[in-house]
């Protein structure tokens, strides 16, 4: 099973709103190697760490791929480019944010800047993450901390609104 965290707070010159941009980067994933198998409600969330700056639409969602972690993750950044992502300091606005949250039951740890680390370094951190997973796969335990979603869900800060959309809000 691999999940990746899908979300943007700005809207893109030429693929339009937030929630356009979301819906037509899901619709290229699943055309480049990679099938989207599943995809979580949508998740309206405060920037974390909190910061003046539109709210988010995250989800999470599972594919299947052939693809290597490290291949996967750089298919990724090449969508997130696609769609003007534009990298300037960490947790800034974006148009499109991909993270490679779970790569099966692999265990990597890099250290690097631009190294990959699954599970996802900071996921268990994260509303905007946690809370699209549990819809998908609420049994699942971090392989790392050996704790569950609900768990890792109820220790979470209190600052971090993350709210569960209407489910045609992005149709």
């Amino acid at each position: 099973m691999i999940f990746i965290g899908i979300g943007g707070n700005l809207p893109s010159e030429n693929f339009g709103s937030t929630p356009e941009v979301l819906t037509k980067a899901l619709q290229v994933i699943d055309a480049k190697d990679c099938t989207v198998v599943r995809c979580s409600p949508w998740y309206r969330s405060s920037p974390v760490p909190v910061a003046d700056q539109p709210d988010y639409i995250n989800a999470v969602f599972e594919l299947t791929t052939k693809l290597p972690a490290t291949t996967l993750l750089n298919k990724l950044h090449g969508v997130e480019a696609e769609f003007e992502r534009v990298r300037t300091v960490r947790n800034a606005a974006r148009t499109l944010d991909l993270d490679l949250l779970i790569y099966h039951d692999y265990i990597i740890e890099k250290k690097g800047e631009n190294d990959l680390t699954v599970p996802h370094p900071r996921m268990h951190e994260r509303a905007f993450v946690l809370l699209p997973l549990r819809d998908l796969e609420p049994d699942w335990i971090h392989p790392v901390r050996n704790v569950t979603l609900d768990a890792l869900i109820r220790v979470l800060p209190a600052d971090q609104r993350c709210e569960r959309l209407p489910e045609d809000t992005l149709e």
